[in-house]
């Protein structure tokens, strides 16, 4: 008996040695840090800090270097003996201002930023309960380097680099978001996730076809949500996170509760998230164009004008939205881990401001126009394996089902015709990545992906007064699209201070199209497509002296024509009808960039990137004929006929800059600045401003870090479009703009003061406020429907356990 004890205590004394915790603090405050990374290359190993700091090292047992960054900290490198020998204990120092952290969007694999030849933003999670976004719309625009535009209230259309739409990439926990029905107009899909269950998010700018596929011309967006964090030890590891927030701009009322609840090998984490937005209220001070001074109502059987009793307030815009997550985590070895997730979101149904400020013979020309609920489901489940294969030191295989479903609904004033159109996609993938060391300096990445999308769309005319309802033209014909790919990467590092990195990728494409209706007279009943698409990027990192650090990069990416560019029809603008076109090819974007960083004695960081993109055999709107007409009746009109097509090239160039000063005291300074132009080929080979290329932009920001308390006060800024200098398509839409003094449609200039502040009450509790446009400013961002909040009051309030 005795010797089966001592044999007992032994095994159980092995059995700690071979699982060791290490916690991570921080050097001035000693607190434990979340979410801190950990990283090895031999044996190759990755973990990540759960709320107590603590992750497990038995992955790391042995290794020469553990690399622990967290953004904010110095980055630390020790040996496993080395944390051995200091009790399993590693203590960050704050850093003044550094270039390191790891990102993941530039390569689908971890790496120091500072190794990207390409630009990358992160936003963290501090950032992120700081600004209180009200959508990831809103995240995305804290960040000064994305310029967001809204149609209306449930919207948020981000525009990066001069592109936007479809040619931007939407990426959540890895999974591409885009379908094949997004749209080259503004889209408003980013919103579907959820700012609480975000854990951190990173912008990628530049084409990122290589790692991505098609549609990440002007850069891709990756958002990654809540991880299950698994107990370091056997006692069960609990941590929980409720909030509550309230805006007076639009009366938001959200709550949100998250819960993590982690064992040795498994662990889960649910997220749930409802949010309420009336009808949002500009500003005092601005254009007096920009007014709502009256909205439409149905009364009895006719449709009526109302005056607005408030021309502040804009009605309708109001909505609301519920996120749902749950993700389950299962390690049974230090090698293997699985991930599935599952994700769900649905707004209501929330008017499309825009089209209701439209005017025909002196009223307005539709009586209502609003999307239906806006519904995304994603099911995925995420392998890794590392360590030990011929082919791989790491494996990383990502599964994944996706539901989409939107409509439209729209009804012109006093008709009794009221259309709606139904879309859903099913969209299924299926990524493969493996990670392969080449000697100490080379390093390997390589994959494939499969992509298959279902497109349905329906349509329905109902009268409201029968109440009869009858079928309706879809916007779409019933599809398949289909993309596989193999992509690799090579990155070579010969010295500490150069990194080199080549990448090309190979993808075909597929669409089959099914045009049998009764409703158009189209000279075709079905449409096939079936190209490939080559792209690649070679870049290369160089640090020349402590402090200075130069990149440079030349890239490629395309976009393979979607169900939205060959088949749809709709009214793009008054007067015109756009129809199914199948003759399309993909187009390509061609881009150089160069960058240089510099940091003064970790107390100064200057930044300043410039890139050059050229956009070959653009997809976009012509004019166009249909069995030999170029105007048909549509919807009760004679519209001018257009369709997608290869038909031009675009160019944009532009500077992104950045300046972050570490003042005495606790302050901090931040500036972004971006300024972009651009231009695109018309019918008869003239040149226009291209259209998505946003006015400069940007913001300055001054911070305040104490233990408990972080304020911060921000100047954002954006400047004028004039006529000049206004798209063409956009001169046709003046409802939406300012009048300039000579009677023309321009976007002004504006700018805004805000003041964002969080207070740690206690451990558990914490109370987040702020006011932004605090001098009531009234402004429209360009290119938007939707007028900017007016002077917005928020309170929130967090609890954690």
């Amino acid at each position: 008996m005795k010797k089966a004890i001592i044999w007992c205590a032994l095994l159980s004394l092995c059995s700690m040695a071979g699982a060791q915790v290490l916690t991570v603090k921080s050097q001035d405050e000693l607190q434990t840090l979340e979410f801190a990374t950990l990283r090895s290359e031999s044996p190759p190993a990755t973990a990540i800090t759960n709320a107590r700091g603590q992750a497990s090292l038995a992955a790391f047992k042995g290794a020469a270097q553990i690399e622990i960054r967290l953004l904010s900290y110095e980055p630390l490198i020790l040996s496993y003996k080395e944390l051995e020998a200091a009790g399993f204990i590693a203590l960050l120092k704050p850093a003044g201002i550094a270039l390191e952290q790891v990102v993941v969007s530039a390569s689908r694999w971890e790496q120091r930023q500072q190794d990207s030849p390409a630009k990358v933003r992160t936003i963290s999670p501090r950032e992120i309960a700081l600004q209180n976004p009200q959508t990831a719309a809103d995240l995305l625009g804290t960040t000064g380097e994305v310029f967001i535009q809204k149609s209306q209230q449930g919207g948020g259309s981000p525009i990066i680099r001069g592109f936007a739409a479809n040619r931007l990439l939407i990426a959540v926990d890895g999974v591409r978001m885009n379908t094949a029905i997004f749209r080259s107009g503004n889209l408003q899909n980013v919103i579907s996730l959820d700012p609480f269950a975000t854990e951190r998010a990173e912008v990628l700018f530049g084409p990122g076809s290589v790692s991505y596929g098609s549609d990440a011309i002007g850069g891709v967006m990756s958002f990654y949500t809540l991880a299950p964090r698994l107990s370091p030890d056997e006692a069960p590891f609990v941590k929980g996170k409720a909030s509550a927030r309230y805006a007076s701009a639009n009366d938001e009322r959200t709550g949100h509760f998250d819960l993590n609840v982690g064992w040795e090998k498994w662990a889960l984490v649910s997220s749930f998230s409802h949010y309420r937005f009336g009808d949002l209220r500009m500003g005092t001070k601005g254009p007096e164009e920009y007014l709502r001074r009256e909205y439409v109502q149905r009364v009895d059987t006719l449709d009526r004008v109302f005056v607005n009793d408030d021309p502040l307030v804009q009605r309708p815009s109001g909505y609301a939205q519920i996120n749902l997550m749950q993700k389950v985590h299962f390690k049974p070895s230090a090698a293997l881990d699985f991930t599935y997730g599952f994700h769900y979101s649905a707004t209501s149904g929330f008017s499309r401001y825009d089209r209701l400020l439209r005017y025909r013979q002196g009223l307005p020309r539709s009586a209502e126009w609003h999307y239906g609920p806006q519904v995304w489901l994603m099911n995925n489940l995420q392998i890794n394996h590392q360590g030990g294969a011929l082919l791989y030191d790491r494996l990383f295989i990502t599964l994944a089902q996706q539901a989409f479903e939107e409509s439209r609904t729209d009804r012109d004033f006093n008709q009794l015709e009221k259309r709606q159109q139904v879309e859903t996609v099913q969209a299924y993938s299926a990524n493969i990545d493996l990670n392969k060391a080449l000697g100490d300096k080379g390093q390997l990445l390589y994959g494939l992906e499969l992509v298959y999308n279902r497109v349905s769309s329906d349509g329905t005319i109902e009268n409201i007064r029968t109440r009869a309802v009858a079928p309706g033209p879809g916007r779409y014909p019933q599809s398949d699209w289909l993309s596989y790919a193999a992509h690799l990467t090579y990155r070579f590092k010969p010295a500490e201070q150069l990194t080199l990195q080549v990448a090309a990728r190979y993808n075909r494409f597929a669409l089959n199209a099914d045009f049998e209706t009764d409703f158009y007279n189209l000279p075709f009943n079905r449409a096939s497509l079936g190209q490939g698409a080559l792209t690649g990027s070679a870049g290369l990192v160089y640090q020349f002296q402590p402090g200075w650090l130069f990149n440079a990069n030349i890239s490629s990416g395309f976009r393979a024509p979607n169900v939205d560019d060959i088949g749809k029809v709709f009214d793009s603008e008054p007067g015109s009808v756009v129809v199914p076109n199948p003759g399309l090819a993909p187009e390509y974007a061609y881009n150089a960039e160069l960058g240089l960083d510099k940091i003064f004695g970790k107390r100064l960081r200057l930044n300043l990137t410039g890139y050059y993109t050229l956009l070959d055999d653009a997809l976009v709107r012509r004019s166009f004929q249909l069995n030999g007409q170029d105007s048909i009746l549509y919807n009760g009109e004679l519209s001018r006929v257009q369709a997608i097509q290869n038909a031009a090239q675009a160019t944009v160039w532009g500077i992104q800059a950045g300046l972050d000063i570490k003042l005495p005291a606790g302050f901090s300074l931040a500036a972004r600045y971006n300024y972009q132009t651009g231009e695109e080929e018309l019918d008869d080979g003239s040149r226009s401003p291209l259209r998505h290329a946003a006015p400069w932009f940007g913001f300055t920001r001054l911070a305040f870090n104490a233990a408990r308390l972080k304020l911060e006060w921000t100047a954002q800024f954006c400047g004028e479009v004039s006529f000049e200098n206004l798209a063409l398509e956009e001169r046709s839409k003046p409802f939406i703009y300012a009048t300039d003094a000579n009677g023309q449609p321009y976007s002004p200039a504006w700018h805004t003061l805000n003041f964002k502040a969080i207070y740690q009450l206690t451990e558990q509790l914490s109370i987040s406020s702020g006011v932004e446009n605090l001098t009531d400013q009234r402004y429209r961002p360009y290119s938007s429907g939707l007028v900017a909040p007016g002077r917005n009051f928020i309170l929130a309030l967090n609890a954690a356990f």
